[in-house]
């Protein structure tokens, strides 16, 4: 049962079939993140995204292309936040903050 606030009702909102994920390294600083410091030609996974809404949060699911096998998500509370961040160079690429069933960050 839902309680006060909260909707067991997920609806998808967009289904992307391909995305590729970058690990990026610890910022040095507090300098803009950057796609051209990335390894854009050596993907560390691929997969599809989808994009659903449970109540007032959204999350960015990634997930494998055959089983369907959540691989990461990111809950968005709230845009612009913490929880996706654009890029400086690129308006094809941005950053997801992945958090784990207990909030920790990778």
């Amino acid at each position: 049962m839902a309680t006060e606030g909260q909707s067991d009702y997920e609806s998808v909102l967009c289904v992307k079939p391909e995305v590729n994920v970058y690990r990026i390294p610890p910022r040095a600083s507090n300098r803009a993140v950057r796609a051209a410091d990335w390894k854009l030609d050596t993907p560390d996974w691929t997969g599809r995204m989808r994009l659903t809404a449970r109540g007032k949060v959204a999350y960015v699911k990634l997930e494998d292309k055959v089983s369907g096998e959540l691989f990461a998500q990111a809950p968005v509370n709230e845009f612009p936040g913490i929880a996706v961040e654009t890029v400086s160079d690129s308006s094809r690429y941005f950053v997801l903050r992945i958090q784990d069933d207990n909030g920790g960050c990778f």
